[in-house]
């Protein structure tokens, strides 16, 4: 048991691994971002087709 909290307490001291969490957290914060901008652009792309085919029954 002893042996389980002192990898424990060195794993938490690690700076490799706080550094490869900050930047798994920046990355998951880019992905988010992206996801955001490209559902907008996909519901106004398909908002503008649905107005051509709307335009296109009507005449």
């Amino acid at each position: 048991m002893r042996a389980l909290f002192r990898s424990l307490w060195r794993l938490a001291a690690c700076q490799r691994g706080a550094t490869a969490v900050e930047y798994g957290l920046i990355l998951a914060l880019i992905v988010l971002a992206m996801m955001a901008g490209l559902s907008k652009l996909g519901m106004q792309t398909s908002s503008k087709w649905n107005n051509i085919a709307t335009e296109i029954r009507n005449h």
